[in-house]
């Protein structure tokens, strides 16, 4: 009974956000929306304001553990917490696991923002901290706010849509530039050769090319990763003040 009940929360979620996309509808239906909306995002923001410097690794769900690309995202999440940061993924199985469990076995720090489907996609056992997030533009837009760098593994149509979304709110400087690392040359190559199509083309400038890191070592991922995000944004280790009105409690992650 319960299993089914979450299930009908699930459905109406994804039903709800569907509806939104599908064009205008009443203005009090929209109004009410906004405010939903609002309320998951101050909720998140709540949730994982303390979580420290952190890096968003974005890969498959489909991959099991005897899989490579599975076995190098646990070392992937396993390097990322030797450096100090915080591994947040999006919280389900397979690549997103893979990351998590490398930095949860490692006494690292391991989050997941986990999307509501109707089938349940679960957080993986690998979580310090999760969050679960009924829309998907929520969910993405967590998975960018709190990271200073991206590892992209191998993934399907919802990993190319995380990676060219940092892509191009770095391009456009709506964020800054953080580093994206693209981990799998094998995987990643026609991929990586359209990008520099593009480039070649003039549909995007050859120094956009800069903003991605194309790699299979995990050394030369923390190299990039120290050179462009530690050194530049200056992460070192500071305490974490938090506000007693805000009901929050004493918070010990830092970098």
């Amino acid at each position: 009974m319960q299993n089914q009940t979450n299930t009908d929360t699930n459905s109406f979620f994804l039903s709800e956000e569907r509806a939104f996309l599908d064009g205008p509808r009443s203005r009090v239906k929209e109004l009410w929306f906004t405010f939903k909306v609002q309320y998951q995002f101050i909720r998140a923001f709540r949730k994982l304001h303390f979580i420290g410097p952190c890096v968003t690794v974005f890969g498959s769900a489909r991959f099991k553990e005897d899989n490579l690309y599975y076995k190098q995202a646990v070392e992937v999440g396993k390097a990322l917490s030797e450096m100090g940061f915080a591994v947040m993924t999006g919280g389900g199985p397979g690549i997103m696991e893979a990351a998590n469990k490398g930095a949860y076995l490692n006494n690292g720090y391991s989050i997941g923002c986990n999307i509501i489907l109707p089938h349940e996609q679960k957080p993986n056992p690998y979580l310090h901290k999760w969050i679960n997030i009924p829309y998907f533009f929520i969910r993405k837009f967590l998975l960018l706010k709190y990271s200073f760098a991206f590892v992209v593994l191998p993934g399907g149509i919802g990993t190319l849509d995380e990676l060219f979304e940092a892509v191009t709110l770095i391009q456009t400087k709506m964020i800054q530039d953080f580093p994206v690392v693209i981990f799998g040359k094998e995987y990643h190559k026609e991929l990586y050769h359209h990008v520099q199509t593009m480039a070649e083309n003039e549909s995007i400038s050859k120094k956009d090319m800069e903003l991605m890191f194309l790699t299979d070592s995990v050394e030369e991922m923390k190299e990039h990763l120290k050179e462009h995000a530690v050194k530049r944004f200056k992460l070192i280790k500071k305490p974490m003040r938090t506000k007693w009105w805000f009901g929050e409690k004493k918070q010990v992650r830092s970098m």
